[in-house]
């Protein structure tokens, strides 16, 4: 250890062991060997104080190459698989939460957007943090194009595995990123953008004191990456003038041959005209469609055995009643993660009578009501950790939904699972390993209590797939320990795999690599020694 290091880092003491914000795993770290960083200069400027935590990062790069330590950028945390640890230490990166509106200067004659629309966020900027910032803003609201269910999430983090919510005419939240500034090693950091969607100028890059890299492979590579591209410091979105979300929930009905054809097509016009629901129109556009589903409550074509539907309108700013707090105890707009982790809260909990509390909470939590109003911050909003759960998240193409729901659904006669099964529907990714895969994705939830129960659930739904030749992705930051090299391959193409695998080869030097591997990264067959498996999963 050096006996001193660089003002903004700082040595985690006794940080050896740590468990993630869900509580489903913990991991080892090696002694002395996590930092967390910090403004170096509490007197400086805004920007001063970003170039000067880049030098840091740089410096800590270089101590992991010259200490042979294994180390990663992290957030908040939030991941539910150690797809962010590393085997070495970690960067906290939670105190860096700068936010800019760039000025126009630092825009692209060539950007076709608004440079109003555009800001830089720092990498430990929470979502919950960014969503007040810029909504809260006196002279230019903004919101977000795309969340996640909650925001407790770094961006970074949000970005790095995957994080989608069910914007299905926007994309994830790395969808709306056009720029990122990543520290890639002890003297090189770089501002990588799309060739075809150039947005920085050269008085930005001189800024930033940066290398320009306009690429959309090594972009598309990039953006989803797992922390292994490097640290990333920056990240430029694409944020649009603050709108409100109204949220309705529709309460049960019934799994009918029109709702199953209106999930395996997305063409939501006449099951809406039977449920006598807004159409999508210029006033009110559909921004997100969710179905929930008990499978210890449910059969076919019965509403009061059926689905619970949620719809979500984007609609011009305006005032609006802020939301409430449900009567029940719930927040208006939980989702199934959120059931799960309240029914733990129960003094008498234990595995065998989950179902029974679902079959209890399920009509509290999403009972119809008269639509509610709020900012994208104000829908999807804080998440309280109760105790350990359990998500798997799985990606097909909407095409497949129902016949995934039949497996579930199946599997669950068996292998109850202590849960409860939720569907979303988002725009598919050009991010080479965007788990939001297909053009357009149906995410299939499983939330759940963790216990080995859950896990063999989720297993035998990953392999029915694989026997019935449903083509699935798997979220990164959730459950996902079936994961291998062939089944990677397999779910995003030889092609895919080897872009991103070229890209990373590309931008890191071996000695940099070896800094920003770790364990989850060789399960998946992504590092830089991969070859292309003999016999992929069939």
């Amino acid at each position: 250890m050096p006996a001193t290091y660089p003002k903004g880092i700082e040595v985690i003491p006794n940080f050896t062991e740590w468990e993630n914000c869900h509580q489903n795993f913990k991991h080892a770290f090696k002694k002395d060997a996590s930092f967390k960083l910090r403004m170096p200069d509490n007197n400086a400027s805004d920007e001063e104080n970003y170039r000067g935590v880049t030098a840091n990062m740089q410096w800590l790069i270089q101590h992991a190459i010259d200490n042979g330590l294994p180390l990663r950028a992290m957030g908040s945390g939030w991941s539910l698989s150690e797809v962010a640890v590393s085997e070495g230490g970690i960067i906290d990166t939670k105190s860096l939460n700068l936010a800019f509106n760039i000025g126009k200067n630092f825009v692209s004659s060539d950007y076709s957007g608004d440079h109003k629309n555009l800001f830089l966020v720092e990498c430990g900027t929470s979502i919950d943090e960014l969503n007040e910032m810029l909504e809260e803003r006196g002279d230019i609201k903004r919101c977000l194009r795309a969340s996640g269910a909650s925001n407790g999430q770094s961006i970074a983090g949000a970005t790095s595995t995957g994080t989608h919510g069910s914007a299905f005419k926007v994309g994830a939240v790395h969808d709306t990123i056009v720029g990122l500034h990543l520290v890639v090693g002890p003297s090189r950091h770089v501002w990588l953008e799309r060739k075809s969607y150039p947005v920085a100028s050269d008085q930005f890059i001189n800024w930033l004191g940066a290398e320009l890299l306009k690429d959309d492979d090594l972009f598309n590579a990039a953006v989803v990456s797992f922390g292994s591209f490097g640290i990333i410091h920056g990240i430029l979105l694409e944020t649009e003038p603050i709108f409100l979300l109204e949220e309705k929930r529709s309460g049960q009905i019934a799994y009918s041959e029109q709702l199953k054809n209106a999930i395996n097509s997305l063409d939501l016009t006449d099951l809406f005209e039977t449920l006598d629901l807004p159409k999508d129109d210029a006033e009110k556009q559909l921004y997100h469609f969710e179905l929930i589903v008990n499978p210890h409550h449910f059969k076919p074509d019965d509403a009061a055995w059926g689905v619970y539907m949620k719809t979500i309108y984007k609609k011009a700013y305006g005032d609006y009643t802020k939301r409430p707090a449900d009567t029940d105890g719930f927040t208006y707009g939980n989702h199934t993660l959120g059931v799960i982790e309240f029914l733990m809260d129960d003094t008498g909990f234990t595995l065998n009578v989950v179902p029974k509390l679902v079959n209890k909470l399920f009509p509290l939590a999403f009972k119809p009501g008269e639509p509610i109003t709020g900012t994208i911050g104000e829908i999807f909003t804080n998440t309280k950790f109760r105790g350990k759960v359990a998500s798997a998240a799985i990606g097909i193409d909407i095409k497949h939904a129902t016949a995934v729901i039949d497996v579930a659904l199946d599997i669950n006669k068996n292998t109850p699972f202590a849960g409860a099964i939720a569907l979303r529907f988002v725009k598919g990714t050009r991010a080479l390993l965007g788990f939001t895969h297909f053009p357009q994705t149906c995410v299939l939830e499983l939330d759940g209590v963790d216990a080995p129960g859950s896990r063999d659930f989720f297993k035998k739904v990953w392999q029915r797939l694989e026997e019935l030749g449903i083509p699935y992705t798997l979220h990164w930051g959730k459950i996902n320990f079936l994961l291998s090299p062939e089944r990677v391959r397999k779910m995003y193409g030889n092609e895919n795999v080897d872009k991103w695998l070229a890209s990373r080869n590309a931008l890191l030097t071996p000695e940099c690599r070896k800094v920003f591997n770790n364990k989850f990264l060789e399960q998946c067959g992504l590092t830089e020694d991969t070859l292309v498996p003999e016999s992929p999963i069939v």
